[in-house]
């Protein structure tokens, strides 16, 4: 049986700008799935974010205003120490029963897998939908391969009948917006008004953590 899947699309959102949307948007339409927008509160592999938990939930309140597709997840901002993937999916799993779950990442976060938590029982609860850019192959280790190469498809049907355990290679508008960028830029006191969503600057306030 054919279910409409939810993905699930992580990040530490410091602050969401443009391109988190436009991918997520995207994803959402290839995989016909709810997607939901996760903040990360401790994430393991880079620096802690600038703005605080509640700040970044503001932000993303604001950004999702006004549609139903892309949707706010905080459950890892509610658990203490760092956040692991691999935990999320656990818990959902456990919520949705056999709903099609779907990790989005970015080819270079895909390609870095290994290094992750407990990476290979990741397959045991959800697919993974790798966010590719047009004519960028990802380089992806020997070890990786071994995994992924036959969990590979392009059938998202497939997907929709079964809860976990697939590769889908997802093609999104490559949008080279970078948050580090952003944050200079506010620090400067310079606008991104066009590399941010626009409800963010509906209310000043929301990007006050990041101006001097």
């Amino acid at each position: 049986m054919s279910i409409r899947p939810l993905a699930i699309f992580g990040g530490t959102f410091d602050p969401v700008h443009i391109g988190h949307l436009t991918v997520a948007w995207e994803a959402a339409e290839l995989l016909d799935a709810e997607v939901r927008l996760m903040p990360a509160n401790v994430p393991p592999h880079r620096s802690a974010p600038l703005a605080s938990a509640a700040e970044r939930v503001a932000m993303l309140r604001a950004a999702l205003a006004g549609q139903s597709r892309l949707v706010l997840d905080a459950r890892e901002l509610e658990r203490d120490g760092p956040s692991y993937t691999i935990d999320t999916l656990i818990e959902l799993r456990a919520e949705q029963d056999d709903r099609p779950l779907v990790l989005l990442l970015g080819a270079d976060a895909f390609a870095g897998l290994p290094t992750w938590h407990c990476w290979r029982e990741l397959f045991d609860v959800a697919h993974i939908g790798v966010l590719s850019r047009p004519g960028v192959p990802a380089v992806l280790s020997d070890e990786l391969l071994h995994e992924v190469l036959p969990r590979r498809s392009d059938d998202v049907d497939a997907l929709r009948r079964q809860p976990a355990g697939m590769v889908i290679e997802l093609t999104a508008t490559p949008l080279e917006i970078s948050a580090t960028r952003i944050r200079e830029l506010l620090a400067a006191g310079r606008d991104p008004r066009y590399l941010l969503p626009t409800g963010l600057f509906d209310t000043p306030a929301l990007l006050a953590p990041y101006r001097d």
